[in-house]
């Protein structure tokens, strides 16, 4: 019968155009879900890419005007010495570093780890040493100690040199010098005695640096160490702080030995000198018949060719 509508489901036009209606809705919805802004737009469609391209626009290149300039590597003023091996005219023998308190180098003669008897030079250590240990045994110098301690490092006075040394151990002392301040080339003497106790020029600028960042005197009396060594005077005034103009002489603390050695026939000149970036040691060692001012100015035409002076 015509009215029961079965003959017309069954007709091909009508399934055509039944398919083609449900493919047209179907590209809709897909096209609304891949539209930015879109309320279908998955969060997948919103997030595409990496997480680095999000806030900007695809296509689009990186801003890095907004990212921080990295920051510059400061750079070190060079030291005043010349890092060069220097040839000069002089009897005997003699050996010169510089440490490089900043960076932890060396620079200096071959010979820098040769060792030599340091004389007063030493004193420098032992009133270093007696400053730290009374400090860590929770005790303060009296004024007469501070008195000794002064005239020991400006004058050189050897009989309470003496007494320091005794009573800190002797020997002792300058092994906690080579533990402390991590030398490599030192060694106490055979005989006890502080004046004969071994440093090499390499050894020596350990000692400053180790004086000048407290490990041996310690916190509490670095300062004022550095301030009596600034104030040597009188014979024991000579050597490195020397070859420096006035102005700066002054800011240099220093602390040199010098001693004839009649069993070798020597005399032996040491300098130690201590500065803001820097420290130093000179050591030379000569024939006993040309006397003490030969070694100490010595010390001082060391230093000057070290610092690139004509000489």
């Amino acid at each position: 019968m015509a009215g029961d509508g079965r003959g017309r489901r069954g007709d091909p036009t009508v399934l055509r155009l039944a398919a083609f209606s449900a493919l047209l809705i179907g590209l809709v919805l897909v096209s609304l879900r891949l539209l930015p802004g879109s309320p279908l737009a998955t969060a997948a469609a919103a997030r595409w890419g990496d997480s680095s391209t999000a806030g900007r626009a695809t296509g689009q290149p990186a801003d890095r005007s907004s990212r921080p300039a990295p920051s510059p590597t400061p750079s070190l003023e060079p030291l005043p010495f010349k890092n060069r091996q220097i040839d000069l005219d002089l009897k005997g023998w003699y050996a010169w570093s510089v440490l490089d308190t900043r960076t932890g180098k060396f620079i200096g003669s071959q010979n820098m780890a040769e060792t030599s008897t340091t004389a007063s030079l030493i004193k420098s250590w032992i009133v270093a040493d007696y400053l730290r240990t009374t400090a860590e045994d929770g005790k303060t110098p009296s004024d007469a100690k501070l008195a000794d301690a002064t005239l020991i490092i400006r004058d050189s006075d050897n009989t309470r040199t003496q007494q320091f040394y005794n009573n800190l151990g002797q020997t002792a002392s300058i092994k906690r010098m080579i533990s402390i301040c991590e030398t490599t080339d030192s060694s106490p003497a055979a005989d006890k005695g502080w004046s004969r106790t071994n440093l090499s020029p390499r050894d020596t600028a350990r000692l400053g640096a180790c004086i000048k960042d407290g490990r041996a005197a310690g916190p509490k009396w670095t300062k004022w160490l550095l301030n009596e060594m600034r104030l040597v005077r009188g014979t024991g005034d000579f050597g490195i702080r020397k070859a420096f103009p006035a102005a700066e002489r002054k800011t240099i603390a220093i602390k040199n030995g010098w001693v004839d050695r009649t069993r070798e026939q020597e005399i032996h000149v040491n300098c130690l000198a201590i500065a803001d970036d820097w420290t130093m040691g000179v050591m030379v060692r000569y024939p006993i018949g040309l006397g003490y001012e030969y070694g100490m100015k010595n010390c001082q035409k060391i230093t000057e060719a070290a610092l690139g002076a004509t000489v």
